[in-house]
């Protein structure tokens, strides 16, 4: 029996001993960045199959487009040849995967590849859109916070009754009427900035203000409602009992509860600002990835279509992704939820 027992305790270990493991691999952050990698590529695949799909809804006939309305039918019928439109939907679907690991995105029916055209008309999206997200990012908090501050307790009622009806008015307004109604006052009417078109420094204010305005008065009453309630938490009670100064209780205590709540609200909304984009785009002429997809419905350029709601998306899928990466450095928290799964 001794000698069974012996045997026994010599009998190496199946697994793999827990100590032996990487101390980095025991880390929240990389199991909570490679369930965002996952999610990442799930909605690339998902993006991929959506956005080769939803052409193939669109009516009308790409290869007469192309041609032109005065073609014959012989040429229409060579232009759907080379086009490959006659090709079965996998051998197109396969091909339209592989211009994209190329990076071509495929092969516009008018002019160059796709990549080429968003390379061109994408730096006029991002800067207006990424301006307007940052603006709103500041803006909201500031707004939401500073006025939680002066009608606390109460006090200036007036004031708190004047921002929520002014900022519910202004957040009810379309993207497209309120691009409309600032060219009416500050480009027809006082002649101060330009009304459309991206000749000049200026022409940038305008679109950016449109596309800002309506998320500021959104995220900023979200902001103030989630400051209100903070305020009435007992940790804030208890920095009040110490008599540490307001700004202090403000900036240190409140705002990072506060920014943690309205961040988990703001990823959709952000998100919603790209798709507001191509509208403003079109209001100021603007040059950018919105008119470029208008253009390409209307002479139903697939290419074009598919490569440019493909950049969009991942766009915005990386934005909620960046917006859950700061809220796991604010709340480390966030790195244990499964939300994203």
């Amino acid at each position: 029996m001794a000698s069974v027992h012996t045997t026994a305790e010599k009998r190496p270990s199946s697994g793999m001993p827990l100590r032996t493991l990487p101390a980095w691999f025991a880390s929240p952050w990389v199991w909570f960045l490679t369930r965002k990698l996952g999610t990442l590529l799930l909605s690339f695949v998902f993006l991929v199959i959506v956005t080769f799909s939803i052409v193939l809804l669109i009516p009308g006939d790409a290869a007469r487009a192309a041609a032109g309305p005065d073609a014959s039918l012989e040429v229409v019928e060579a232009t759907r040849q080379t086009l490959g439109l006659n090709d079965p939907v996998w051998s197109r679907f396969l091909t339209y995967v592989g211009d994209i690991f190329s990076g071509t995105l495929g092969t516009s029916f008018r002019v160059g590849t796709v990549s080429e055209q968003i390379a061109v008309r994408a730096p006029y999206t991002l800067v207006v859109a990424g301006s307007a997200i940052a603006i709103t990012l500041v803006l909201a908090f500031v707004l939401g916070v500073g006025v939680t501050a002066l009608t606390r307790d109460g006090r200036r009622a007036w004031l708190a009754q004047t921002f929520s009806w002014v900022t519910a008015v202004v957040d009810a307004i379309p993207v497209y009427v309120r691009g409309t109604l600032l060219i009416i006052l500050f480009a027809l009417t006082l002649g101060v900035l330009p009304a459309g078109g991206a000749q000049q420094p200026s022409s940038f204010i305008l679109p950016i203000i449109a596309l800002a305005i309506g998320p500021v008065c959104s995220l900023s009453r979200i902001v103030r409602r989630e400051a209100e309630s903070a305020l009435q938490a007992n940790y804030i009670r208890t920095t009040e009992g110490w008599r540490l100064r307001g700004r202090i209780v403000y900036l240190k205590y409140l705002l990072p509860n506060v920014i943690t709540a309205a961040l988990t609200l703001s990823g959709l909304m952000l998100s919603g600002m790209i798709g507001g984009a191509l509208v403003m785009e079109q209001v100021f002429s603007w040059p950018g990835l919105g008119t470029s997809v208008v253009n390409a419905i209307l002479t139903r350029d697939y290419p074009v279509i598919q490569g440019t709601i493909l950049v969009l998306g991942m766009v915005a899928v990386v934005i909620n992704i960046l917006i859950d990466v700061a809220l796991a450095f604010v709340d480390p928290r966030h790195l244990h939820t499964r939300s994203d799964a």
